[in-house]
């Protein structure tokens, strides 16, 4: 259930980078799985051959603009304090 879960939400990301919702995921018998693109009027098409977990999970994080990651005030002030240090040292 949980390797389920790690897929569909790597689909989700995507899902919300492209904005458009157009890829689904398939979950083999053998456990593999695969990405589905569907275009206006046609059957869905399978993006790439079925894989392994961790191969499907790489490969979907790949596609698309990663987000660009949050930081919150007490990372970003300690990021400065952090490369102030490492400056003064050299």
């Amino acid at each position: 259930m949980a390797r389920t879960t790690k897929a569909s939400n790597a689909v989700q990301r995507l899902k919300d980078r492209t904005k458009q919702g157009v890829y689904s995921m398939v979950t083999m018998a053998d456990g593999r799985f695969y990405l589905t693109l569907s275009v206006a009027g046609a059957a869905p098409v399978a993006v790439h051959e079925p894989m392994e977990i961790d191969a499907f999970v790489s490969l979907v994080n790949s596609l698309e603009k990663q987000a660009p990651k949050k930081a919150s005030k007490l990372d970003i002030a300690f990021e400065k304090k952090l490369h102030h240090s490492r400056n003064q040292d050299h």
